[in-house]
């Protein structure tokens, strides 16, 4: 159904349907009743996104990212949501599930409605995608990742030394025989947050990481990982495991609990992100802390940046992470 439809059982012209839709103001008090009760008996409802493409602009935001079941992202969107509500900006959220088919699918759709500016979560290589959308007049921000050339305004955690932190906790207890647990590969957090756990073993006599690749990151995917570590030889099984996010980290903790491996006796585990159901575990979990709604209100405040000023500086913004040691690994 259509204006035109309303105009013509109303028996008005189009203009005044629109007026009385936009500008009611300019309509008498007799026909804006009568209108609106035409409205109301056909079910009439406004097409408010073909309005805004025609306008040229949409004032809601874009945000892409890597998986939704993840309470991390969760909580940065309610950080980017928080602070886009302030000033009067409504938030779309898509989920990758770090598919890129689907992350390039959502970066067409909030194109095509025009959105004001886009928050990014990448899943793989996507800045090409990104400078088209910049260059066609839509603003982006990339988020939980760094990028390098001064290219777009980023806001990321540092991985980096979040892995090194991770791993230098469990070299401190003792441990020398570490599995790194997270994937897939390709994802940047997980690159470097190995990265940094090799530095830190690396520096210690004797001490191993064994990176075990999964196939996501979640709970499933950190059982399944546990259970190929258990069938290793009891000698090359590792006495500590570091697992790329929480979920992973809860995963293993329930494989190693029914399989009657005691947590932190015989395995101690770490996990990443310090999500809420970390420290509510059966056995509380050690984690690393990423400032998870601080990370979103600082991504919006960047996008809020580009939109007002396109042509402003790039900002690139690293926060710290810290260490939460729990029982996990003897805390």
């Amino acid at each position: 159904m259509s204006v035109k439809d309303v105009a013509a059982a109303a028996g008005v012209s189009v203009g005044t349907v629109s007026n009385v839709l936009n500008r009611p103001e300019k309509v008498s008090p007799a026909t804006l009743e009568h209108v609106t009760a035409v409205i109301d008996r056909l079910g009439f409802i406004r097409n408010d996104a073909a309005r805004q493409l025609r306008a040229g602009s949409n004032r809601a935001v874009g945000m892409v990212v890597l998986d939704v079941a993840n309470p991390f992202f969760t909580d940065v969107a309610r950080g980017v949501e928080e602070s886009l509500a302030e000033v009067g900006r409504p938030l779309i959220l898509g989920n990758s599930g770090q598919d890129p088919d689907r992350e390039r699918t959502y970066l067409d759709l909030f194109e095509e409605q025009r959105v004001s500016g886009l928050l990014v979560s990448p899943v793989g290589s996507v800045l090409p995608r990104l400078r088209r959308l910049r260059d066609r007049g839509t603003a982006v921000v990339v988020v939980d990742r760094r990028v390098e050339g001064q290219e777009f305004s980023f806001v990321a955690v540092d991985d980096l030394l979040g892995g090194r932190i991770a791993a230098q906790h469990l070299l401190d207890r003792g441990h020398r025989r570490l599995a790194f647990l997270g994937g897939p590969a390709e994802l940047t957090q997980i690159q470097l947050r190995h990265r940094g756990a090799e530095a830190a073993v690396a520096a210690v006599d004797g001490a191993t990481l064994r990176f075990l690749e999964t196939g996501s990151m979640d709970a499933g995917a950190g059982r399944r990982g546990a259970e190929e570590l258990l069938a290793l030889p009891p000698d090359d099984r590792p006495d500590a495991i570091f697992a790329a996010n929480d979920l992973v980290a809860l995963g293993v903790l329930q494989a190693l609990t029914l399989a009657g491996i005691r947590v932190p006796e015989d395995v101690a585990i770490i996990g990443y992100d310090d999500i809420d159901f970390a420290a509510s575990a059966a056995i509380p979990l050690s984690s690393v802390r990423q400032p998870r709604e601080e990370l979103g209100a600082v991504a919006a405040e960047l996008l809020l940046a580009r939109i007002a000023d396109p042509d402003g500086p790039v900002r690139e913004v690293t926060l710290e992470p810290t260490l939460v040691v729990r029982r996990s690994t003897g805390g």
